[in-house]
């Protein structure tokens, strides 16, 4: 019991790093002010169309996403109830408080840009290591991949581009950055990956079915036939 307990402070505490600096990375890549990835130009461009904020954006598409994925069989982790709502409200916190600075100098911004790619890379490692689920876009993602049959950069490519299209007539901001942050965010991904000798495949997830099924386990008596 202790040692399920401390492990899943561990877990816990490595998701919230994750999540963090996951908000911390968005956030630069806004602030360098270059163009937005696929889906901050949408959540960019929903902020703008109802009068949110994009961390607010991002919670709402979040649990739209969260709810589509349930009711289709996706299984459910604490990481993917944490992702759509933590990283939103991050989010906020580093935007409204002006915590991350803004340059107009071209050279600091593209170091901002990189910067910030580096640290949501970063942030993967810590956030999909801790095992509690894949966040909500990506469930959609292995979602759409097994109800079609495609290839999972097929998918990945076909919703970043819906996202981006749709958030750019809502008034989000597309630059050379969006360019570079869509075709090169995998690459930092996998480079923080190869740094912590981090293999994706080997981690097994803990989702929230389970923690049920174990809570069950310890106060439901069975019962005799």
């Amino acid at each position: 019991m202790k040692e399920n307990l401390k492990n899943g402070m561990l877990r816990g505490s490595r998701l919230f790093v994750g999540l963090f600096l996951y908000a911390v990375g968005i956030v630069m890549t806004i602030n360098a002010n270059l163009g937005l990835g696929p889906w901050d130009v949408f959540h960019q461009g929903l902020s703008k169309t109802i009068g949110i904020t994009m961390g607010q954006a991002s919670i709402s598409m979040g649990i739209i996403i969260v709810v589509m994925n349930y009711f289709v069989g996706e299984k459910l982790g604490w990481g993917t109830l944490s992702n759509m709502l933590f990283i939103g409200i991050f989010m906020d916190i580093l935007m409204l408080n002006n915590l991350i600075p803004i340059y107009e100098n071209t050279i600091l911004q593209i170091f901002m840009m990189l910067g910030g790619m580096f640290v949501i890379g970063l942030a993967s490692y810590f956030y999909i290591g801790a095992g509690l689920g894949s966040g909500p876009r990506d469930g959609l993602m292995v979602l759409l991949t097994k109800k079609t049959g495609k290839s999972v950069r097929f998918i990945r490519n076909c919703i970043e581009i819906t996202v981006l299209i749709v958030g750019y007539f809502l008034g989000g901001f597309v630059g050379v950055g969006t360019i570079v942050i869509a075709l090169g965010m995998g690459y930092f991904v996998q480079f923080a990956f190869k740094l912590f000798k981090f293999d994706v495949k080997a981690v097994k997830h803990r989702y929230v079915e389970d923690d049920i099924r174990f809570l069950k386990g310890l106060f439901v008596k069975p019962t005799n036939e």
